[in-house]
């Protein structure tokens, strides 16, 4: 609901052709509709002319609100979700900010007897800084932002990592979804996620030890787990039909040696991992022993 609402509020707050699809759009190269909202396809080996990623992961997750909560009365003080943004996408903050409000002035859910649900943004934070003021309508520009980055230094031996599946974690492997998760296809995952937005939004495809990692990934073991597929539904207003986006939830427990899959691990603590992360899919959360 949060990311359709927030894609037709972006779209009438910078669309100058509205009448036009993004791809019959001459504008499209340069729209932060389109580089926000709109799927694009990355060449990475031009010189074989060749596609390795199928497209352009989008520049942002959502976070949905901690307390699960369905509905919210009139008057209620506030409820709270996270928008999570990568490289480009962040220098047009004003325009995202101004989304949201619009957002809020059209409303959200289903129409019902009294219309959608209608808010004020009161606030947007990151890192406990103040970026937008929604009482004064200010919004501080300059403040630092944390940048995406993938930190590979060593640390130390690692034996032990409960990994918590906080959203569902949609995930596939040879072309099927996967009810089981054995930490190579974790990190698999974690690879794919890592290597898509460094090439997209960061300093370029990472120099890593792809095979290798997965081939030590393999012998890592599976101590624990209570996962189960949860399945989500969604009405898709291109589609004009309910579709289920589930995946896996819940925490496991691996054993093995884990250091040097860490910094794989906490980069994808931010972005998330696996299918429609956009949606706020694929949130994990890890701690180590």
């Amino acid at each position: 609901m949060l990311r359709g609402a927030f894609g037709h509020a972006l779209k009438k707050v910078v669309c100058a052709l509205r009448s036009r699809t993004c791809a019959d759009c001459l504008l499209s190269e340069t729209c932060v509709y389109s580089l926000i909202f709109e799927p694009h396809t990355i060449p990475t080996d031009r010189e074989n002319n060749r596609t390795r990623i199928s497209g352009r992961p989008h520049p942002y997750v959502f976070e949905p609100p901690e307390d699960n909560s369905r509905a919210y009365e009139k008057g209620d003080a506030f409820f709270t979700f996270g928008l999570t943004l990568f490289g480009k996408a962040n220098d047009f903050l004003p325009h995202i900010v101004y989304a949201v409000e619009q957002m809020g002035e059209t409303g959200l859910g289903r129409r019902g007897e009294n219309g959608r649900g209608l808010f004020a943004l009161a606030a947007v934070a990151s890192d406990g800084i103040t970026l937008y003021d929604g009482y004064k309508k200010t919004l501080y520009q300059g403040q630092p932002l944390t940048n995406l980055d993938l930190q590979l230094q060593p640390s130390n031996p690692v034996n032990s990592l409960t990994v918590r599946l906080l959203t569902p974690l949609r995930l596939k492997h040879d072309n099927r979804l996967q009810e089981t998760l054995p930490f190579h296809l974790l990190i698999r995952a974690a690879l794919r996620r890592i290597s898509s937005l460094e090439e997209a939004f960061g300093q370029g495809e990472p120099q890593l030890d792809y095979r290798g990692l997965v081939r030590r990934a393999e012998q890592v073991v599976t101590r624990e787990s209570d996962c189960r597929w949860i399945d989500l539904k969604r009405y898709s207003n291109r589609q004009k039909t309910d579709m289920l986006i589930g995946g896996l939830q819940g925490t496991l427990v691996y054993e093995g040696e884990l250091a040097e899959f860490l910094p794989l691990l906490r980069y994808c603590e931010t972005t998330h991992l696996g299918k429609q992360t956009a949606f706020g899919l694929g949130t994990v959360e890890m701690k180590e022993e």
